[in-house]
């Protein structure tokens, strides 16, 4: 063998940056040390890849996410003892495109030994062993959540959980909140506007959303159409005040700005009251922010509109967050329950005689929607529940309230709308 051809048969081949930059946020969550959206997020900021290569990292991230169980069974019997956390982020990637994905099979083997080689994040010889051997696994389509939150699911959704738990593998869908001017400004770049339920819309976008018009302009705020149904279950809100309580970055409190209310937002970390006035100032919007421990009372006048979006377990939202599935567990959500069911009550204190209270969760379990609601009308006689105005979501009665489907992109959301009785 001459030299040159040692040196051909030596030097690595090439691969797509956007397989490694997959990899490497994989490694991240799979560790606990992240969620999916702010990692992938920073590394595509840091990256500048094209939109394709973008593209494709996104798919392969959430993608192996969803299918990680699947992925992880059909992986097993190929493996002998530990593997290196980053040969494993790297196997499963590989994996998910080849099984999932449908990539040539020759190009996955190739693209995969090329990065394990380059990047070295895996010995070549494995790589290319496994991925080469590895298929589907049996009965794969039901084994992509934990038994016990499958359970959760069919008791939540009877004859449609099956078809609920198949959607919730497909890639989400981008929902943005638009008005006139952004929704022309985004057809004329190229981008595909679709109407939506709740007033929001599905967006494929030409590029990348932070270098739209319409979003640079403050005409686009991304928002998913259950989400947003918890902001219309309040009714008609102009020119009154609202508490937006358990506000995080104020993408609720945006939306009630929007509809012309007088928004006080309240959330127990000042960070992200900077990330919401951010957001708002993008929006030429305005709003009140404080910082409180609601499962403490709250000093302030009572308002007419009061909606506390509670945080929660994310268990409606597994498209969006597919990692929240690898992590939560039945304990987690028995915890989250018992700090909500310390808020609810001093959200209540805070609505007037003849006010409304909105309580939500993007949480499926009855634990923390149903439950937490009943414990609270059990104590409280002064509220009665309602039926759940303005609604265009798919959704099922569950107790005092409703579940929102997730199916076709939109979250599982728990909304119950309160009343409480005038006086006298």
């Amino acid at each position: 063998m001459t030299d040159a051809s040692r040196l051909s048969r030596d030097r690595p081949g090439p691969f797509n940056p956007a397989r490694e930059l997959s990899v490497r946020v994989l490694l991240r969550v799979l560790s606990g040390d992240t969620f999916a959206a702010p990692a992938l997020d920073a590394a595509l900021s840091q990256a500048r890849l094209p939109g394709r290569d973008a593209g494709l990292a996104t798919h392969i991230v959430y993608g192996t996410l969803r299918h990680l169980p699947s992925l992880s069974a059909a992986l097993l019997p190929l493996l002998r003892g530990e593997t290196h956390p980053k040969a494993r982020a790297l196997l499963l990637a590989g994996a998910f495109e080849k099984l999932y994905l449908e990539t040539p099979p020759h190009a996955v083997v190739s693209e995969y030994v090329n990065l394990a080689r380059t990047a070295r994040l895996a010995p070549p010889g494995l790589v290319n062993a496994v991925l080469r051997r590895v298929e589907r696994a049996a009965d794969a389509e039901n084994q992509e959540l934990p038994a016990w939150l499958a359970a959760v699911y069919r008791d939540a959704y009877g004859e449609a959980a099956g078809r609920v738990m198949a959607d919730l593998l497909q890639p989400q869908p981008l929902w943005l909140s638009l008005s006139d001017a952004g929704v022309r400004a985004l057809e004329e770049e190229g981008s595909v506007v679709e109407s939506g339920p709740q007033g929001v819309d599905r967006v494929s976008l030409d590029r990348p959303l932070r270098q739209t018009a319409a979003f640079a302009q403050g005409q686009a705020q991304p928002i998913n159409p259950a989400s947003r149904a918890c902001v219309d279950a309040l009714g008609d809100v102009r020119g009154a005040r609202v508490l937006d309580l358990a506000g995080g970055a104020g993408v609720k409190a945006a939306m009630l700005a929007t509809e012309g209310a007088q928004v006080t937002s309240v959330d127990i970390e000042p960070r992200k009251h900077e990330a919401a006035r951010k957001n708002l100032r993008r929006l030429g919007l305005k709003a009140e922010f404080i910082s409180h421990d609601l499962t403490q009372p709250l000093p302030l006048a009572p308002a007419p509109f009061v909606l506390l979006d509670a945080p929660c377990t994310g268990s409606g939202t597994l498209r969006s967050h597919p990692e929240i599935k690898l992590r939560l567990t039945p304990e987690a959500v028995e915890e989250m329950a018992q700090l909500q069911a310390q808020m609810l009550p001093s959200a209540a204190a805070l609505v007037q005689p003849g006010g409304t209270l909105v309580y939500s969760v993007c949480s499926v379990t009855p634990q923390e929607g149903p439950e937490v609601v009943a414990a609270f009308l059990n104590t409280h006689p002064d509220f009665e529940a309602q039926a759940v105005p303005n609604l265009e979501v798919p959704s099922v009665p569950a107790g005092p309230g409703v579940l929102t489907v997730p199916e076709g992109g939109i979250d599982g959301f728990f909304i119950a709308r309160l009343r409480r009785r005038a006086q006298g």
